[in-house]
């Protein structure tokens, strides 16, 4: 296990600045996130700490050893960092078979004959891929060739592992077997791991912590509970399945409990969770899809909101719907199996929900909530990735 300890890391691209100025501490033995959309920074800090890319400034420390100080110029290369890589593409040699791929690090390492093909052995009955020791890599399927380049990867014993996007290219049934492996791995052989998503199911399930970034700068660092639930931006909010991200004002605060009014409507939260907000503050209200149900039709009352279904996408388990309440657009998901057909809501219907204040959240103010087919877009793909 190597603890990594990163100072002040830049990396520019003539006049683009891709990182700007990130401090970070990752201790040993942990399994780090970094999460967030293309182009927010998380791969070229991953290609940063790898050795795969030469910061413009910065320093970089792992365990007791600096691999990066450009103040005095001082850069390991990637082959000398004692490092493990898990890339997108596998990066197999194609002409080489299992046991060969798996190999080569041991190898370049001078590993006696006797205990590299002892490892070797350990390595594919730990990846489930023992007896495929002489199969070329190009006659596996996905899932076998990404096991491989896990194998590969560990079989060194570096004390850090890098992941860079690994699971990408996989359906979603062997994406989540395969996440629960490369978990497992980690478990097992105790390294410290640092991998990179966009996804943010796949950082939850896997990590002990999560770093979102956007445009080269950490914008919130925290647990997978945390970050879940209390996100402290509309930004982290959205990517991390918000929903329902609703522009408005603070009209109490109670310890950090506070009260708003979302704006140009009747509608009313309070008893919502909150940061660092006043009375009187622009705020957002951010909840998810999942957190409003059905409850009897009301005229007003706090957390709850009537509207006329104007989308309605069937998920076989749940029904994702689109409202119209007070003009604004507001996402629900609503789980079938307690229903009957005739209660399901349609397109066309105006029923009313209630808001679970205890889910929800009041969020510094950024900007306005997504559009309505782009809610209806992500809100498929999620449900079509996840069953």
């Amino acid at each position: 296990m190597t603890e990594v300890q990163v100072s002040g890391l830049t990396k520019k691209y003539g006049v683009l600045t891709a990182l700007h100025e990130l401090d970070l501490t990752i201790a040993s033995g942990q399994f780090v996130t970094l999460l967030g959309p293309s182009g927010c920074g998380k791969t070229t800090t991953l290609r940063c700490l790898a050795g795969l890319e030469r910061p413009t400034s910065g320093r970089i420390v792992m365990g007791d050893r600096v691999v990066v100080d450009t103040a005095r110029r001082v850069f390991v290369p990637a082959d000398k960092r004692q490092v493990g890589m898990v890339f997108q593409s596998y990066a197999l040699w194609p002409h080489l078979n299992v046991t060969d791929n798996i190999a080569y690090p041991l190898k370049v390492a001078r590993m006696p004959g006797r205990e590299r093909a002892q490892r070797v052995q350990e390595m594919l009955d730990a990846v489930g891929l023992s007896g495929l020791g002489k199969r070329p890599v190009t006659a596996l399927s996905g899932g076998q060739q990404q096991r491989v380049a896990l194998a590969r990867a560990l079989a060194a014993r570096p004390g850090i592992i890098f992941y860079d996007e690994p699971l990408s290219n996989l359906d979603s049934k062997l994406r989540y077997q395969m996440g629960q492996q490369v978990r497992s791995l980690h478990n097992r052989f105790e390294t410290t791991s640092v991998y990179v998503t966009h996804d943010q199911e796949e950082a939850i399930t896997l990590s002990d912590r999560i770093i979102v970034m956007n445009e080269g700068v950490i914008v919130q660092d925290g647990t997978p509970s945390s970050l879940y639930d209390r996100p402290n931006s509309a930004y982290v909010a959205d990517f991390m399945g918000f929903q329902n991200i609703l522009p408005g004002k603070v009209t109490d605060v109670r310890g950090k409990i506070a009260e708003m009014r979302v704006d140009g409507t009747s509608l009313l939260f309070s008893g919502i969770r909150t940061g660092d907000v006043s009375v009187g503050d622009r705020a957002d209200i951010a909840f998810r899809a999942a957190h409003a149900r059905l409850c009897p039709a009301v005229s007003t009352g706090t957390g709850k909101f009537s509207g006329t279904v104007v989308r309605r996408t069937y998920l076989g388990g749940a029904v994702n719907l689109l409202v119209r309440a007070d003009g604004l657009p507001m996402r629900v998901r609503i789980e079938t199996a307690e229903l009957s057909a005739d209660e399901i809501p349609a397109a066309g219907e105006d029923h009313t929900f209630a808001v679970n204040p205890d889910r929800a959240v009041v969020i510094p103010h950024e900007g306005a909530t997504p559009a309505e087919d782009d809610y209806l877009t992500t809100m498929t793909d999620a449900a079509t990735a996840t069953r």
